[in-house]
């Protein structure tokens, strides 16, 4: 498939750029095939130029051009470059020189890494970005800014956040962030409303955009203005049962917690005390009230993630084949785990992933903007494929194929404002791209029949692409 239609030497490209009447070649043309993206129709036919990294031009096939290198897409599909929106790349270690890897892979050419702590996240960023690294575009947010109790301490789970006691404390923390070079703020769900507001404050100065859980001491509604996303549906329900001011006042009583209980200990007890209860307990209109809120802000439900008991990924088809391709600890673990797995004999409460999956419909329904994530490496979930499973999650509850790709191109770069340049097949924008030998739009699972990726004006066919996976 990969294949030069015109090679220049140094000599003669000098000389067809000092010719005024002979146009200098672009870098690259992918030629004949069809394009597909979220917003635009589908175009037959076409040439993609691209130059400097840029889709310079969208030109119809047999018309002539010049370039340095070209592929012939015949019978091919090219959509824009993927987004996983919700990663960990510190999480599990195991998992940290793969992943970049295994994302393009699957075509995934951007993540958002979601929190890690800034001593171990920043020599990863700064591998992923050195220039001679073949790896996707990351953007980070730093730590979790938790609550004076953290969740995610490094004690009782791995270290993700830092404490955030009072304001003062919380507009230090954002600083060195900032400073750090962070592309956007993460809060978590042990902050108090004082904080949050600090929070939401200090990063309207500073021009950074905020993600996060609901937090516990605080209500969905009067979240999500404040907020450009939200993570898991994370304390939703609490907000749509038929007294949700009584049901905070005793989370607030509760997060005080007198008893000095560690951070995560006491988001679990909360949660079992709570989240059931509150989805059994949902009131039609608080939650009309609360799902119209939701409109503000970009939902990513990590639907992979939260429907887990109805939807097991150990036990896809395709599971086994794409865990080859991970390192051989986490083959062994998740091996061993799906076989526990299969020896269980009891009933499974769904309760919550049949939330999660109605909740996510109704979200849609309404217009609410959601965006792909998949908490990877969290939950059995391989870094790119599990991105695939999320869109077809999506699917599964009402979308359209052209809709869930939306969640994972346009979506995601709406939240940088990036959405002039990213997220569509059209002159100017940045040369992201995957091409497939199906049409996604005929079938979602088309998105996983990856030929090759177009990663800022390079093109990695696909035994590049093999040779990116390092176990």
């Amino acid at each position: 498939m990969k294949f030069t239609r015109l090679m220049i030497s140094a000599a003669a490209m000098g000389f067809l750029v000092a010719c005024s009447e002979t146009p200098a070649p672009v870098d690259l043309a992918i030629e004949n095939v069809t394009l597909v993206d979220a917003v635009n129709p589908t175009r037959e036919g076409k040439t993609v130029l691209v130059n400097d990294g840029i889709i310079v031009e969208i030109i119809d096939s047999g018309t002539d051009f010049l370039a340095i290198e070209a592929i012939d897409a015949t019978g091919k599909y090219l959509i824009p470059g993927l987004w996983d929106f919700h990663v960990h790349f510190t999480y599990d270690t195991r998992f940290t020189d793969a992943m970049g890897g295994l994302f393009l892979y699957h075509g995934v050419t951007n993540v958002r890494d979601t929190g890690g702590l800034l001593e171990d996240l920043l020599p990863v960023v700064e591998h992923l970005r050195a220039p001679q690294t073949v790896a996707p575009a990351i953007w980070f947010a730093g730590p979790l800014l938790d609550g004076g109790d953290v969740v995610y301490d490094g004690i009782n789970l791995p270290g993700l956040g830092v404490a955030n006691a009072t304001p003062d404390e919380a507009r230090t923390n954002i600083a060195a962030i900032h400073e750090a070079g962070a592309s956007f703020l993460k809060i978590y769900e042990m902050v108090t409303p004082e904080v949050f507001e600090a929070i939401v404050d200090e990063a309207g100065q500073r021009g950074l955009p905020i993600d996060g859980h609901v937090p516990l001491s605080m209500r969905a509604r009067e979240v999500a203005s404040k907020v450009q996303s939200l993570e898991h549906l994370r304390n939703y329900e609490l907000d749509c049962v038929s007294d949700p001011e009584a049901l905070r006042a005793t989370r607030r009583g509760e997060l005080t917690n007198e008893l000095g209980e560690p951070g995560s200990a006491l988001r679990a007890r909360l949660h079992r005390l709570q989240r059931i209860p509150a989805i059994l307990d949902e009131d039609d209109t608080e939650c009309l009230a609360s799902t119209e809120a939701l409109k503000s802000t970009i939902s990513v439900p990590t639907l992979r993630l939260n429907s887990m008991r109805l939807n097991v990924p150990l036990l896809r088809d395709d599971f086994d084949a794409a865990l080859e391709l991970t390192p051989e600890s986490v083959q062994t673990d998740w091996g061993n785990a799906k076989t526990q797995l299969l020896s269980i004999d009891r009933a499974i409460d769904t309760t919550f992933d049949e939330w999660s999956m109605r909740r996510t419909e109704e979200l849609h329904a309404v217009g609410a903007p959601i965006a792909a994530g998949t908490d990877t490496p969290i939950g059995w979930s391989i870094p790119g494929y599990s991105l695939h499973t999320e869109l077809e999650q999506f699917v599964d509850v009402g979308m359209t194929p052209k809709e869930a790709l939306y969640t994972a191109t346009v979506r995601p770069a709406e939240f940088f404002g990036l959405e002039g340049e990213m997220g569509e097949l059209r002159v100017g924008f940045i040369a992201d791209a995957v091409l497939l030998d199906a049409n996604p739009l005929e079938n979602i699972k088309h998105t996983r029949r990856v030929q090759g990726v177009l990663h800022r004006g390079t093109f990695l066919d696909r035994s590049d692409l093999d040779q990116l996976i390092d176990k």
